[in-house]
């Protein structure tokens, strides 16, 4: 059975998406490494996403797949009723439809979470855009 979140676990997590050092602090002290490795696997880290699936945290790894387009990953959370998960893979996907699905159903923290998310994936890649144009100017 994968684990139920409280509303601060969620907004602590969305603190850490953010680079809060109190998100961090925090689901360390609950132990709450799965979310921790969420967000690695999220922004590209093979390891983290092998922790998920060796810890049995299918949820998440299908979270983190229906993020990036894993249209199998997104109908297995929906399939599997964890409807709260797709609608936050959704939202950073671009969907507002899941905002107001989220919003409706009292699951505000949810929507921070994803537009978090949404927001570190594209500083992630204007990082590593500009990275790759620096890398570029010395190859001319």
């Amino acid at each position: 059975m994968p684990k139920e979140y409280s509303k601060e676990d969620i907004e602590k997590f969305t603190l850490y998406v953010l680079e809060k050092p109190e998100g961090y602090n925090y689901l360390l002290e609950k132990k709450h490494l799965e979310l921790l490795a969420t967000l690695d696997a999220i922004r590209g880290d093979s390891k983290a996403f092998g922790f998920l699936m060796r810890n049995k945290e299918f949820v998440l790894a299908g979270f983190v797949n229906a993020i990036w387009d894993d249209a199998s990953a997104l109908k297995m959370l929906i399939e599997n009723k964890f409807y709260v998960w797709a609608a936050v893979a959704n939202i950073v996907n671009g969907d507002d439809k899941a905002i107001q699905l989220l919003t409706s159903t009292n699951n505000q923290h949810f929507v921070a979470l994803a537009l978090a998310i949404q927001k570190r994936i594209r500083e992630d890649n204007d990082k590593n855009s500009n990275l790759f144009n620096f890398m570029n100017f010395f190859k001319k």
